[in-house]
């Protein structure tokens, strides 16, 4: 049974991630300071749970991976062009929790945990791609794994930089994507109001 001091613990390091999260989705550099007020602690009390800023970041980029890994995993739709805009539209949903992931990706200083821990995703994205461009439903004057790339750094870059709390934010979004998959703005949106889901709150 977890003693009061354990549950403590636990419960303050959850609420430094979280405060990382939202200290990071809103500036990828934010310092430890900025971290420590959000999480309602000192500077000091923090390194009590990490030991400096970059444990404190792989803990946020693992966390958010996960969320994009797991999202990408469940996406299932026959058509790819479904498939790319059910993706964008799940990540959105999700944009409180994955933004500082977002952020973090689009972070030299952090592509590579940030690329190995979105692996799965980006084998995902791939596998539509490949499979939207072979029956005709994507572009196919780029390479798969460019446009696989294209897509992926482009809704990385929405769901960062995009105002979520704007009504029209995940339609944008959505609608991002699927031009850089080929479709023109007209043909993306007639797809949403053909899919109505993929905008539901």
């Amino acid at each position: 049974m977890s003693t009061p001091t354990r549950r403590d613990a636990v419960k303050n390091r959850a609420g430094i991630l979280d405060a990382a999260t939202a200290a990071i989705g809103h500036d990828p550099r934010a310092s430890i300071d900025t971290i420590a007020r959000r999480a309602g602690l000192s500077r000091r009390a923090l390194y009590g749970h990490f030991d400096d800023r970059e444990a404190i970041i792989r803990e946020v980029i693992a966390a958010g991976a996960a969320r994009f890994n797991a999202i990408a995993n469940g996406i299932a739709d026959a058509d790819s062009r479904i498939a790319l805009a059910r993706l964008a539209s799940e990540l959105w949903r999700e944009a409180a929790h994955v933004q500082a992931a977002a952020a973090l990706a689009l972070d030299d200083a952090h592509l590579p945990e940030t690329s190995a821990a979105l692996a799965p995703l980006r084998r995902r994205i791939d596998a539509i791609v490949r499979r939207g461009q072979d029956a005709g439903e994507l572009r196919t004057d780029l390479p798969a794994p460019t446009l696989a790339r294209l897509l992926e750094e482009t809704g990385r870059m929405v769901v960062a930089r995009v105002d979520a709390g704007s009504s029209t934010a995940r339609s944008i979004a959505v609608c991002a994507v699927l031009g850089i998959a080929g479709l023109s703005w007209t043909e993306a949106r007639a797809l949403l109001e053909q899919h109505p889901d993929l905008e539901a709150q």
